[in-house]
């Protein structure tokens, strides 16, 4: 009966969200019908786009470009931001030094990074990958300091009274509270550095997803694939989101979660 009921309530919960999407594409495609202009695409008109660019080669091609500037900009970010934050989370006069930098930087967007991106680097993907790791490297930072500062004095006191050194301590003590907050901090990040791409690739590249829809806006009004692309943008932007909370079900991760 258990397993039966479970069956039922995943079944409805995917249901849902489908009959929800079947009622915006339909809306979709009668908004589109009563337009007088037709100068967006209905549902059909952006398929047909998509398939172009399958035929083409180029959906493949730019999606591996996105993504392929996405990781390692991402990457490069956690190797640096997160030991360094979480060395100034931990000694108080390294927070001292580095934190009034933090806060200046901090708000600067990653777009108005741009000119000195393109200075540096030129246009390429090297541009794109250091915006990417500006955008994600200071919310990282940051989630990493207040990760280890909200660690409860007694969880560190204790380890220090049962003799742990200080590798111990780091392991045993510092490592397991810090992680559900890391995760946290590192999906929304992810989501900023897809953003941060897509936006990138509209002026300091010449290919990827964002670039598609520049070019396709550019070349012939093709608002087909300009919607395409946008959309394609927000499915890969949701499989990422989703890969990163599976992170949150790994066992060893899952005591700083509630059960549902």
């Amino acid at each position: 009966m258990r397993d039966e009921s479970a069956a039922r309530m995943n079944l409805r919960l995917l249901w849902r969200p489908l009959a929800f999407i079947a009622v915006l594409l339909l809306l979709w495609e009668v908004g589109i019908r009563r337009q007088s202009s037709h100068l967006l695409p209905g549902p059909w008109g952006v398929a047909g786009g998509i398939a172009d660019l399958v035929r083409h080669g180029l959906l493949l091609k730019y999606v591996v470009a996105s993504l392929f500037r996405v990781t390692w900009g991402f990457m490069l970010a956690v190797v640096l931001a997160i030991p360094l934050g979480l060395a100034a989370g931990w000694y108080r006069r390294a927070e001292m030094a580095l934190n009034p930098i933090l806060q200046i930087l901090r708000p600067i967007s990653p777009l108005a990074w741009i000119p000195i991106a393109i200075l540096w680097f030129g246009v390429g993907d090297l541009a794109a990958i250091f915006l990417i790791f500006i955008g994600c490297f200071f919310p990282l930072m940051l989630t990493a300091m207040n990760a280890v500062q909200s660690i409860p004095a007694v969880y560190v006191n204790a380890g220090r009274n049962f003799g742990l050194s200080s590798a111990s301590l780091v392991y045993r003590v510092l490592y397991p509270a810090v992680v559900p907050n890391l995760i946290v901090g590192l999906r929304i990040t992810l989501g900023i550095a897809w953003l941060v791409a897509v936006a990138a690739e509209m002026i300091a590249v010449n290919s990827g997803l964002g670039f598609l829809i520049v070019d396709a806006r550019n070349a012939g009004n093709r608002y087909d694939l300009v919607v395409a692309g946008m959309l394609i943008i927000g499915l890969i932007g949701l499989l990422l989101d989703w890969g990163m909370r599976s992170l949150e079900k790994v066992k060893s991760f899952r005591w700083g979660y509630s059960e549902d």
